[in-house]
């Protein structure tokens, strides 16, 4: 089974407008509610291409009801620890441009934690996990350290989507996917990544440091993906961007769904551009027949390590 983790979820609120006039009255064109967060994202595309998953992670109040509920009507497993505060509410605002207003999200508590962690510590050799996202503030940095421990002594297979420190910090257990964007791998070696063929020697850092696999996406300008073996560089389709919300969520599911299927490391990557890029195209998340209508525009180079 595959699980994924989010734990500091949200209710996205997306209002569209014409133009934001700030210091007065804005009415919207179109709004909409949305279960919102990485994980929970991987667990809505997973599904849209025939794979089940379990989504983890805290939810509390009124919005967290109305993300579990959401969620288990388009037949998605849950087994959320609840917790006793408000899931967050985060305000994306789409006019000339794109602007998010994140909330930081409801206190989780040790007893909390611990809950989750026994979850985890389920899982057996047969499963995979999905750790994405943000750590809430009131948990410790070490938080997704302790929980790939765990998967280590289960055997468990894991793929971790996060940035900076959270992601350098589980290298070392082995995950088996990790997905940086190019800013966040430039963060990580403290440079400005701006090709394919630039991502390309800093992949083979991460690679050993841990990873077995490592895709880089780079938006318009392509994606790579690194191995121990081998260095592939996609182009992207072309298309109008509506929305960059659950694109990298949706490249990860891409990956995993196909993987999954195919056993093959290349068509996983293929199609999880072809993902991506789906979801960048829509307002909302992917679907089956716009990411197969987009798959002959996804092109793989293989390069020389």
């Amino acid at each position: 089974m595959i699980y994924t983790l989010t734990l500091n979820p949200s209710l996205d609120y997306i209002v569209e407008l014409d133009q934001v006039a700030l210091g007065d009255l804005n009415r919207t064109k179109k709004e909409t509610k949305l279960a919102g967060g990485k994980g929970i994202n991987v667990s809505q595309v997973l599904k849209r291409l025939d794979v089940d998953s379990k989504a983890l992670g805290f939810l509390g109040g009124f919005t967290g009801d109305y993300i579990n509920s959401f969620l288990q009507s388009l037949a998605i497993q849950t087994d959320f620890v609840k917790v006793s505060e408000d899931t967050r509410i985060n305000v994306k605002l789409k006019s000339s441009t794109e602007t998010e207003i994140n909330a930081a999200g409801p206190m989780i508590t040790e007893e909390s934690f611990e809950a989750l962690k026994e979850k985890i510590c389920g899982l057996t050799s047969e499963d995979l996990l999905v750790l994405a996202g943000s750590i809430p503030s009131s948990m410790p940095d070490s938080t997704y350290e302790e929980l790939v421990k765990v998967c280590n002594e289960n055997g468990t297979k894991f793929v971790v989507d996060a940035e900076g420190e959270l992601l350098k910090k589980v290298l070392p257990f082995k995950p088996f996917l990790i997905k940086p964007n190019h800013h966040e791998l430039g963060d990580l070696f403290h440079t400005t990544i701006t090709t394919c063929e630039e991502v390309i020697p800093y992949g083979k850092e991460l690679i050993k440091s841990g990873a077995e696999n490592v895709i880089v996406s780079l938006a318009g300008d392509g994606a790579v993906l690194i191995t121990k073996d081998t260095a592939l560089i996609a182009t992207v389709p072309i298309g109008e961007v509506k929305s960059s919300v659950g694109a990298g969520d949706s490249m990860v599911a891409g990956f995993i769904a196909t993987y999954e299927k195919t056993n093959s490391i290349e068509e996983a990557f293929r199609f999880s551009v072809a993902a991506g890029s789906a979801t960048a195209f829509s307002i909302g998340l992917c679907t089956p027949e716009r990411v197969e209508s987009l798959l002959t525009q996804v092109k793989l180079e293989t390069k020389s390590l």
